[in-house]
C-alpha cells in the first residue's frame, strides 16, 4: 500500500467478477480453441471407430435389421416375389460391411460425441451451468435414439410410396449402396433432428434464449420446421415429411413450456453468486470492502485533525 503522505490514495486489489476461462484476460486464445476442438474431435472419431468395430464383429444381426423396411415394399415389384437388394461392382460387398460397422459406430458411440460437442461448449460457461452436462447426455442420447428409431418406423412408407409409382409391368432392382445411403440419411437427420428442441432448452438456462423471444418466434419456427423436414428428408415425399416435422414440433413445444417455467422460477428467485469461481468475488463482497476502506479512511482523518 502507498504512503498516504504521498497523496496516493490505497489501491484495493483487482477482483475478476467475469468468467474464469483463460488466465490471458479471462479470455482463451484462437489457437487454444483450436487445440481444444482438434482434441475433441479424436475423442469423438476414437470413439465411433471402437463402436465400427463392434458394429462390424456384429454384422450379420445389424444388416438383417436395417434391410428389414425394404422387405416390405409392394412385393409385385420384386424379382421373382422376393425383394432382395442387388449388388453391382465387386467391392459392394466390402463397402456394405464398411458403412453397416458406421452407422451402428455411430449409434453406439452416441454418449461419446455427443458429450465432446458439450465438453467444447462447456469451458465458456459458467460453473453452474457446466453442472448440466449429465442432464444434457441423459436427454441428448434418448432423443438420438428416439429420432432414429422413429426413422427406422417411416423408412418403408416412403419406400413404398416411390416404389409403387413403377408401372405393374415392371421389376424395381435397388442397389445396395443406394438403400444404404437413404437409410443412413434418414437415421441421422431424424436424430439430429430431435436434437434441436434440446439445444433450445440449453440456450435459456444459460441465459442465452428467453421464452419471451421463443414466443414471438412461433409461427415462424413451426414454417421452418416443416420447409426443413420438406428439404431435409432423403425421400421427400409427404408422410416422412409429416413424421419428421410433427414430433420435431412437440418437442419444440416442450422446450417451450420448460423455458417458461425456467424464467418464472428465475424471475421469482433472489439473485445469487453460483455463477462466480472459488476464488472470484461476489458484487456484494466487492460493495462490503469499499464500505470498509471508506470507514477506515475517515477514522484515519480523525486521527489525523
Amino acid at each position: 500500500m502507498s504512503d498516504p503522505a504521498a497523496g496516493t490514495e490505497p489501491r484495493m486489489p483487482t477482483m475478476k467478477l467475469t468468467r474464469q476461462n483463460a488466465a490471458n484476460g479471462g479470455r482463451m486464445p484462437l489457437m487454444d480453441h483450436l487445440r481444444e476442438l482438434r482434441n475433441r474431435l479424436i475423442k469423438a472419431i476414437l470413439g465411433l471407430v471402437a463402436g465400427a468395430i463392434i458394429g462390424w464383429i456384429f454384422f450379420g444381426p445389424i444388416w438383417d435389421f436395417i434391410k428389414q423396411p425394404y422387405t416390405r415394399i409392394p412385393q409385385e415389384h420384386c424379382l421373382g416375389g422376393k425383394c432382395d437388394l442387388v449388388v453391382h461392382g465387386i467391392f459392394d460387398g466390402f463397402f456394405v460391411h464398411l458403412k453397416v460397422a458406421l452407422i451402428a459406430g455411430a449409434l453406439i458411440s452416441s454418449p461419446i460425441w455427443l458429450y465432446q460437442i458439450w465438453a467444447f461448449v462447456a469451458p465458456g460457461l459458467y460453473k453452474r451451468e457446466r453442472r448440466w452436462t449429465y442432464t444434457f447426455l441423459c436427454a441428448a442420447v434418448p432423443l438420438f435414439l428416439l429420432g432414429g428409431a422413429l426413422a427406422y418406423l417411416t423408412m418403408d412408407k416412403g419406400l413404398k410410396i416411390f416404389i409403387g409409382l413403377a408401372p405393374g409391368d415392371t421389376t424395381v432392382l435397388v442397389g445396395v449402396q443406394d438403400y444404404l445411403g437413404y437409410a443412413q440419411a434418414m437415421l441421422f437427420i431424424f436424430g439430429l433432428t430431435f436434437e434441436l428442441p434440446l439445444f433450445v432448452v440449453m440456450l435459456n438456462l444459460v441465459g442465452v434464449l428467453t421464452h419471451q423471444r421463443i414466443r414471438k418466434s412461433r409461427r415462424l419456427l413451426i414454417f421452418g420446421v416443416f420447409v426443413f423436414a420438406a428439404v431435409a428428408t432423403p425421400s421427400q415425399d409427404p408422410f416422412t415429411m409429416l413424421a419428421l416435422a410433427l414430433p420435431t414440433i412437440v418437442l419444440f413445444e416442450f422446450a417451450e413450456v420448460i423455458a417458461f417455467f425456467h424464467d418464472r422460477h428465475k424471475e421469482r428467485a433472489p439473485v445469487m453468486d453460483d455463477d462466480l469461481s472459488d476464488d472470484e468475488a461476489s458484487p456484494l463482497d466487492l460493495e462490503a470492502i469499499d464500505a470498509e476502506l471508506e470507514k477506515g479512511e475517515l477514522e484515519k482523518g480523525d486521527r489525523t485533525r
